[in-house]
């Protein structure tokens, strides 16, 4: 469920300062699904968290050097235990898209909500992570009917050439499919 804030009530809530208003009109309509690992290939951790809330140290990892200072978010996190953690109000603009098209509109953070699975483009994702997303699109659909089924892709299909995730290990049939008809009608 989502409350009248924009916050899933099944989620743990640790918000981030990287996000603004959205614009009058800029109505939810795309729901993008990502990957993250930090360090990358590594799971578990709080750097993720700390990423996402401007508090990673450069010091911890190489990689962290050269992502130290980035200002980016995403509305949640699913764990690979499935733990749902959300940084952005979903009626808030979160920063995850970057330079992004969909259907020929640019722009998708004005539109969208970005959902990050912890793990890779190349790892299998778990059975709990897709458990928790059904749910969570379950409870987003509800809320956001502007969001149909062709209304939910990938990073990697709004930023091609630049983004790769969720990658050739998500399984959009086996997400797509356990969703029933009735969470797309309208």
């Amino acid at each position: 469920m989502i409350d009248q804030n924009g916050w899933y009530t099944q989620a743990k809530h640790i918000p981030s300062p990287f996000f603004d208003a959205r614009q009058p009109g800029d109505e939810i309509s795309l729901l993008v699904i990502h990957c993250i690992s930090l360090p990358p290939g590594q799971f578990g951790g709080p750097y993720i968290e700390q990423f996402f809330t401007g508090k990673l140290h450069a010091s911890v990892h190489p990689f962290f050097q050269v992502i130290e200072n980035m200002q980016v978010s995403a509305h949640c996190v699913i764990q690979r235990d499935g733990t749902v953690v959300q940084f952005v109000s979903f009626l808030d603009r979160a920063w995850h898209a970057g330079v992004s098209s969909f259907a020929g509109r640019e722009r998708c953070n004005d539109y969208s909500i970005g959902i990050e699975l912890e793990g890779t483009e190349f790892t299998a994702y778990t059975d709990a992570q897709y458990q928790s997303l059904m749910s969570l699109t379950r409870s987003l659909r509800h809320h956001f009917p502007l969001i149909t089924r062709q209304r939910i892709t990938g990073h990697q299909f709004i930023a091609p050439g630049r983004k790769t995730d969720p990658g050739l290990s998500f399984d959009w049939r086996r997400y797509l499919s356990c969703l029933s008809d009735s969470d797309f009608r309208n």
